[in-house]
This record gives structure tokens, C-alpha cells and sequence, in this order.
């Protein structure tokens, strides 16, 4: 969940423009292909834990997810769309470009920097929101991560923003996985050295439990 985006708001503008632009460039013949190929696609909508922050990329959690499904005998490809630093409202902003089309499940891992920049869970929420509705208007399947907010930082905020996500996901109809760091956060031996992002390990704890919710997800796509 760390900070490394560029802090010129043009920079900002013009990196999004590139992924938008690389995504659009992908022929749709081409994403079938790879579809049929290598089966169901799942995106993972998120932040820096998404991203992989501070790991090699063969133990980054969209290549752990693939390889935990595929071991629960579902062909699949995992995108991760991820990105350093993103809050709800980032990731709200670009969702539409971030998921392909051809995405069948979409989880949705966001919050983490909305509690690191102590964004009122008012706004959280209402971001979410927007992002399930979107989703729901798209055709999707959405697994929604939940995050949990640590009391030290006060009891009334981390009681109204962990409402969130159960409350969205009940009245949007999707599926809920409770904790993405349930079984992780502070354990030291599952974090970095920062105490926030996942080690390999760590990655592999998450996925362990993640992969069989995704994998029912899945079954319920047409």
C-alpha cells in the first residue's frame, strides 16, 4: 500500500493514460484467445499488496492466486491490476480501463491507503459503492476483499469502516471474503520489514484462503 506514485498530478495523468491506452491496444481476438487458452479470467482490482510491493514477481500475489486455483483444477488467467499507492477513489476512477472485457470475476482489494490517509469511511463507502455498481452494470462476478482498520488509530473509525464492506456486499448481492490480510496482519513473520505488505509467505497464506472463494465464484459464471 505504499506511496510511490509521482507526486505531479500531470505525471499522475499521463501514467493512467499509458495503462488505458496499452489495455485498448490489446485486440478483443487476442483476449479470446488467451481465454480459451488458459481459461476463466479473474482480475484483481487493487492496491500495492495487488501490485506485488517489494517482491519478485513470481510470488506476487496475482501470480500465487493462478497458481493456487490451478491447483484446485480450475484453468484460469489472474490480472493484476494493481497499483502502488491507490486509494477507492483511484481505483474507482479507473476501473472501466483497468478490467478487460473478457474478466469473468473481479476482486475487488481495495481500502488499505483509504485507512493509511484516514479518508472518512463515508467516502470509502460511497467509492466501493460506485465501483460494485459499475461492476454489477458490466456482468461481472465480484469477490469484495474486505480490510480491517486497527483500532489503534480509533475505535469509532475502524467500527464504521470494517461496516463497509459486509454492508456493500449485502446490498450488491456479491461475495464477501471478510479479511484480505486475515491469518498476516502482524505477524512478523509473514510481513516485510515495514510491517504492511505481505512477505512471500505471507502472499501465500492469503491465496491459501482466497483461492477456494474465487474458485466458487467462478462456478457461477455462464
Amino acid at each position: 500500500m505504499a506511496d510511490t506514485r509521482p507526486s505531479n498530478s500531470l505525471a499522475v495523468i499521463s501514467r493512467r493514460m499509458l495503462i488505458a491506452t496499452a489495455f485498448a491496444a490489446l485486440p478483443a481476438t487476442l483476449a479470446t484467445k488467451a481465454m480459451a487458452a488458459r481459461g476463466q479470467v479473474i482480475t484483481i482490482l487493487g492496491d500495492s499488496i495487488t501490485a506485488g510491493y517489494g517482491l519478485p514477481q513470481a510470488d506476487s500475489l496475482p501470480i500465487r492466486l493462478h497458481a493456487a486455483l490451478e491447483r484446485l483444477g480450475v484453468a484460469n488467467m489472474v490480472r493484476g491490476a494493481g497499483v502502488s499507492g491507490d486509494t477507492t477513489q483511484d481505483g474507482a476512477g479507473r476501473m472501466d480501463f483497468s478490467i478487460r472485457p473478457d474478466t469473468q470475476v473481479v476482486v475487488v482489494a481495495l481500502g488499505g491507503n483509504d485507512i493509511l490517509q484516514g479518508v472518512d469511511p463515508k467516502i470509502t463507502r460511497a467509492n466501493l459503492d460506485r465501483i460494485l455498481t459499475r461492476l454489477k452494470e458490466r456482468h461481472m462476478g465480484v469477490v469484495l476483499a474486505g480490510m480491517r482498520a486497527p483500532r489503534e488509530i480509533g475505535a469509532g473509525y475502524a467500527r464504521d469502516f470494517d461496516a463497509i464492506y459486509p454492508s456493500l456486499a449485502k446490498l450488491h448481492g456479491v461475495t464477501l471474503y471478510p479479511d484480505l490480510l486475515a491469518g498476516v496482519a502482524r505477524n512478523k513473520a509473514l510481513n516485510q520489514a515495514d510491517a504492511i505488505h505481505p512477505n512471500a509467505a505471507g502472499v501465500q497464506v492469503i491465496v491459501n484462503r482466497l483461492a477456494p472463494v474465487v474458485a466458487r465464484e467462478l462456478a457461477k459464471r455462464p
